[in-house]
């Protein structure tokens, strides 16, 4: 692994691994400092083991009276082991398996937060603002692909995490690590070219009205990328559609899937959603990109409407890449027909890379797919929170 960077933007990302640990070993380097919720601080040897007391956190079976503690190792980072006791709230590094019982680990920059919930224990990594970056660059696309749309990612990455950070008052982290925000793998995969490409972005962040925007981004467009509004119903300038004529090399442009009838009305009835036997599955409203806004399912029980990136959540983002398909047949499977993969807002990840290789560079690239923003420097940007708005 190349030598870390001294981190230096000076602004926190806290970042969600997992709310469901039953168990927490924490490594570094010589002795650990450990500070409790009343601020008082003390260094313990290496490893420490973190589990759920009456009383509060458990350090290697002894009791610490707090709820809440924050662990720093030196500067070789972390390494954190969870044992998790159901699915992680993010998605752990890539080569380990969360589930019941299962442990994962990671290597990691920065600190760590351990907060008792119950039996549970919440593990939230305090990571500089660019170290973050640098961990989801490359769990997002390929460290092979060409140097501009590393950087873009880079940029698209540090914009994102901004932009949550704006929105997370009254949490206890700004971002999940995983595909809910941003696929963040602490210090796996990052290799010299990561390293240049957020080297050479360092501090540069996609700015709309001074403020960091939403900088959504998905695998392949397959077409025009899509309106935020039809999606979230988010009303975001910078987040309308434009033309992507650029990713059609990607794996992901056209795709067919056969879902069974009987897992489909499985995991309905599994999101609380009543259905008897499904009969017919039928596309009926369509965004201007082509994606599916709405579909009728017609069952034993009667009718019921979704959205199109409803129906991808219930069947699973994995299995559906995207809402932009059609119904070929229904039968013992419903048999979809689609292209593309995500949700199609924003920048388009295949289309960047085939952007990249044409010659345009990274900023070329994040004004294409985030039409009317700039290109600012974090410190320049209103970091101020913000109130959500309602989003479906």
């Amino acid at each position: 692994m190349p030598p870390v960077a001294e981190a230096a933007s000076g602004v926190t990302i806290r970042v969600l691994l997992t709310a469901e640990a039953s168990q927490v070993e924490v490594q570094a380097e010589g002795a650990l400092l450990v500070s409790g919720a009343d601020g008082r601080e003390r260094h313990l040897p290496s490893p420490v083991m973190v589990t759920a007391g009456n009383t509060g956190l458990l350090l290697s079976g002894a009791a610490s009276s707090s709820d809440r503690l924050t662990v720093h190792g030196g500067r070789t980072g972390l390494v954190v082991g969870l044992v998790q006791t159901t699915a992680a709230a993010g998605k752990a590094p890539a080569g380990s398996h969360a589930g019941v019982g299962t442990l994962t680990k990671w290597t990691l920059s920065g600190g760590l937060q351990v907060i008792q919930h119950g039996r549970q224990l919440m593990v939230v990594n305090d990571v500089d603002l660019e170290d973050y970056t640098k961990g989801v660059v490359p769990g997002e696309v390929s460290a092979g692909w060409h140097s501009e749309v590393l950087k873009a990612q880079a940029v698209a990455a540090r914009t994102y995490a901004l932009y949550q950070r704006t929105m997370s008052a009254g949490r206890d982290y700004d971002v999940v690590a995983g595909v809910q925000d941003q696929v963040y793998q602490g210090r796996q995969g990052v290799d010299e070219r990561i390293l240049r490409a957020v080297e050479e972005t360092k501090g540069l962040a996609v700015g709309f009205q001074g403020r960091p925007i939403y900088a959504a981004f998905s695998s392949t467009a397959a077409g025009p990328t899509e309106d935020a509004l039809n999606v979230w119903s988010k009303d975001l300038p910078y987040l309308r559609g434009v033309d992507c004529p650029f990713d059609m090399k990607s794996p992901y442009y056209r795709w067919r899937v056969a879902v069974p009838i009987d897992k489909l009305e499985r995991a309905l009835r599994q999101q609380g959603i009543g259905v008897g036997v499904v009969a017919t599955v039928t596309p009926f409203g369509y965004s201007r990109a082509g994606r599916v806004t709405r579909i009728r399912i017609l069952h034993s029980g009667g009718e019921l409407l979704l959205r199109g990136e409803d129906l991808r959540k219930i069947v699973g983002y994995s299995i559906l890449p995207s809402a932009r398909f059609e119904v070929e047949a229904v039968g013992a499977d419903v048999v979809f027909n689609g292209f593309g993969a995500g949700h199609g807002v924003g920048l388009c990840q295949w289309g960047a890379k085939e952007m990249a290789e044409l010659g345009y560079s990274f900023s070329t690239i994040l004004s294409y797919y985030y039409p009317g923003t700039d290109l600012m420097r974090v410190d320049q940007l209103d970091l101020s929170p913000q109130i959500p708005s309602n989003q479906s």
